[in-house]
């Protein structure tokens, strides 16, 4: 007899429990829906988002370190480390800069803000302060400094990366500095507290629907679905102009390395998924990492180029910034000389790297834009309170894809992608090792650095792991 076919409702019962992408879908229908019909109810569950979010912070900062720690160790080749750097941010700068002149073209083509002829004495100007809570955005001598740690726990504790990417490149270049023969525990002991950090992110991700849920709840339920009528035209623009930028990175990354953007998005659709229901890209920084590892990029150009995108390459919030000043200058009949929109990209060129973990950073190089050109009026940056929550989706599928395509390029650039690898895996291949594991559900994931990577000088390889026990 042949074999019984499993009922329909039993096959979706299977793939809710078995997947990670079909929980995060329901969970986001679910609070788009709870959102809308019980929306007092719906905006006190925001803490469930958060509470997530919060706790995928609290391994970042260490597994940063370690994946960089052992990467450079692993690759014995300090100057490579640091050509990886550079060209990293030769690569963000383009981007950014790409992003920048997309968004004003898109905004001087189509003109979302012509014929608002808003008052801007009209508007709040104190809700923006109180959006931002009266901070600023760092200079560019106040950046460099914030970069430097001053304390090794201080800069964990604070969960500043860039200080934690400094102390572990200068951890990593000691270790090739003494050697196996002075330091033999400390490679294997960072080694084993990276793969103990990964398994902690696999139980963590177990809650990912529930902040998923709570997140878009909070949402729908805060803001309402009526804004998206109000800024239709800008809303649009905006969308339509990243999937202009995600079609460029798509391009791009075939140019350089031969892959398919189209392939590498279904294969994290569950980290891009997750991240568009948190509104965060940090939630599934952790994984993406993984997934990069197993693609065939190299661990020390991962532990790299990911984390710094996350400080200097933000394309989808420079798409953001170029039209939302535009938007803000057309709105209040202010007309833009060319010289002034240069001077737009120029400054939001420099504001935009000191963005990251700022609250209202959005408002804050608004503001600073406005301020420079002297022509809009600052209160004028308070048009865009209602809507600048909606435009989060489209940031984060940006930068979270930017920053992905700048590891690819990056790595293919050094020599540090293997490329056969990267096509077995975006084609749906199995290139996991035994004990990996991605979620803690053995669908895989932690994957060594491609055997073709010798150690470093002095730093034997270490013996071939025992399987890791599965956890159900």
């Amino acid at each position: 007899m042949p074999p019984s076919v499993p009922s329909l409702p039993r096959r979706v019962a299977r793939t809710l429990r078995t997947s990670l992408f079909a929980q995060v879908l329901c969970a986001l229908g679910l609070g788009i829906l709870v959102g809308k019909l019980w929306p007092d109810t719906a905006t006190a569950l925001q803490p469930l988002g958060d509470g997530f979010t919060r706790l995928i912070k609290t391994v970042i900062s260490p597994l940063v370190f370690c994946v960089v720690v052992v990467g450079i160790a692993k690759a014995g080749d300090l100057k490579a480390f640091g050509r990886i750097g550079v060209k990293a941010l030769i690569w963000f700068e383009v981007a950014s800069t790409a992003a920048l002149v997309i968004g004003l073209v898109a905004a001087n083509v189509v003109g979302p803000g012509k014929g608002m002829n808003v008052d801007p004495a009209s508007l709040d100007a104190a809700a923006v302060d109180q959006t931002t809570g009266g901070g600023h955005l760092p200079s560019t001598t106040e950046f460099a400094l914030n970069a430097l740690p001053e304390s090794f726990v201080g800069a964990f504790a604070e969960n500043e990366l860039l200080q934690v990417l400094i102390l572990a490149c200068l951890m990593g270049a000691a270790l090739l500095h003494l050697g196996h023969t002075r330091v033999p525990k400390i490679l294997p002991a960072i080694d084993q507290a990276q793969e103990v950090i990964f398994t902690v992110v696999g139980f963590i991700m177990r809650l990912a629907p529930l902040a998923v849920f709570g997140a878009m709840a909070h949402l729908v339920g805060n803001y309402g679905l009526g804004v998206m009528k109000t800024y239709a035209k800008l809303i649009v623009l905006c969308y339509v102009a990243a999937a202009l930028f995600v079609l460029l990175l798509a391009v791009a990354l075939r140019m350089v390395t031969g892959l398919s953007l189209w392939k590498f998005l279904r294969y994290i659709r569950e980290e891009m998924l997750l991240a568009l229901g948190t509104a965060s890209t940090e939630s599934v920084m952790p994984r993406v990492m993984q997934k990069l590892r197993r693609a065939g990029a190299r661990d020390d150009a991962v532990g790299l180029v990911l984390p710094t995108g996350y400080s200097f390459n933000l394309d989808g919030a420079s798409l953001y910034l170029s039209i939302g000043t535009l938007f803000i200058a057309q709105a209040v009949g202010v007309d833009l000389s060319l010289g002034q929109q240069i001077t737009v990209v120029l400054v939001l060129m420099l504001t935009s790297k000191g963005m990251a973990g700022i609250p209202g950073s959005a408002f804050l190089a608004l503001s600073a834009t406005a301020s420079s050109l002297g022509a809009i009026p600052a209160g004028a940056v308070a048009l865009l309170l209602g809507v600048d929550r909606i435009m989060d989706s489209m940031r984060v599928v940006t930068n979270l894809l930017g920053n992905c395509v700048a590891v690819f390029a990056v790595s293919r650039w050094e020599g540090a992608l293997d490329i056969e690898r990267a096509r077995k895996t975006l084609d749906g291949e199995d290139t996991s090792d035994p004990d990996d594991e991605l979620d803690g559900s053995g669908d895989g994931g932690d994957v060594d650095a491609p055997a073709a990577v010798s150690p470093a000088p002095g730093i034997p390889t270490q013996k071939p792991k025992e399987p890791a026990p599965e956890v159900s």
